[in-house]
């Protein structure tokens, strides 16, 4: 069974940094690839960042170019997304998923992922 725990998440006033892990188990994880989203109060999930199989290709928001992060280490079984010069709108529950399918490139899609994480919480203040 797909296990996917997020950690990294807490508060952090605006401009500040925080790096989000994301240990995965019950997958051959070096061929799957990976995302992050996010989910505000009262508002749909929505794409972060996303990274290939072999962490070659990345895909970002445009709301996030610039100042996220995503990368992995394969040999940990681990995924993380720095996050730099953190804002208020970033405010958000953060979901680590898995891709459903081996050897996908990066995608922003959901319904490419099959699991998801439990979710952190990131709360940036003013």
């Amino acid at each position: 069974q797909v296990q996917l725990v997020e950690s990294g998440g807490g508060l952090v006033q605006a401009g500040g940094s925080l790096r989000l892990s994301c240990a995965a188990s019950g997958l051959t994880f070096s061929s799957i690839a990976m995302g992050w989203f996010r989910q505000a109060p009262g508002k749909e999930r929505d794409f972060v960042a996303a990274i290939s199989w072999s962490g070659g290709r990345t895909y970002y928001a445009d709301s996030v170019k610039g100042r996220f992060t995503i990368s992995r280490d394969n040999a940990e079984n681990t995924l993380y997304l720095q996050m730099n010069n953190l804002k208020p709108e970033d405010t958000a529950v953060y979901y680590c998923a898995a891709a459903s399918r081996s050897w996908l490139a990066a995608t922003s899609r959901q319904t490419d992922f099959g699991s998801w994480g439990q979710g952190t919480q990131v709360t940036v203040s003013s």
